[in-house]
């Protein structure tokens, strides 16, 4: 395995395993010895336990905000039918095997504010309010910061719902007060 492959293949193993147990809960020796790579390596990559976090963090919000996207626009080419498929998004998400709820909100959970990965968390919230606010202007409604942040807000609450519950139906119950809120 190349250097550059070592380094994702840690993060993904180091994903999976935050997302299941939790960041405190996963010591540097578990990630090790889940990933087959050597102590070195992962050092030579992350010099310390929070870096391998902050990296994680990145690539999961990364790639939740490109699976949000491509899902919505596959479904739709109207902004506020982008807007409402998010909801859709999340209930496919709530649906998996692999749904423990938010990572964001575990990591908050496990580190204070002064902390690089609570900023992590919080660059997180703001790009997902930006694209609900995107598609609010381009759908033309009034007031998109105010409306974003409600329907972040929905989103939210049906991601800690569901992970509560393990009730994906969370997410379109959210997703008829969104209509209500929209459309009104």
């Amino acid at each position: 395995m190349k250097r550059a492959e070592k380094k994702g293949h840690l993060v993904d193993v180091a994903i999976e395993m935050f997302n299941k147990y939790g960041y405190h809960a996963v010591g540097v020796d578990s990630i090790i010895a889940e990933s087959g790579v050597a102590k070195t390596t992962l050092y030579r990559h992350f010099e310390t336990k929070e870096l391998l976090i902050a990296a994680a963090l990145r690539k999961i919000d990364e790639q939740f905000r490109i699976d949000l996207r491509q899902f919505s626009e596959q479904l739709t080419t109207d902004p506020l039918g982008q807007l409402l498929a998010s909801f859709d998004f999340l209930e496919v998400w709530f649906s998996t095997k692999t749904f423990y709820g938010c990572p964001f909100i575990k990591a908050a959970g496990e580190y204070n504010d002064t902390n690089q990965i609570f900023q992590e968390v919080i660059l997180h919230k703001r790009l997902i309010i930006a694209y609900f606010e995107e598609k609010i202007r381009a759908a033309g409604l009034p007031n998109p910061e105010k409306l974003a942040g409600e329907i972040n807000l929905l989103h939210e609450g049906a991601i800690a719902l569901a992970q509560v519950t393990r009730d994906s139906s969370a997410a379109q119950k959210a997703k008829a007060v969104a209509v209500k809120i929209l459309i009104s």
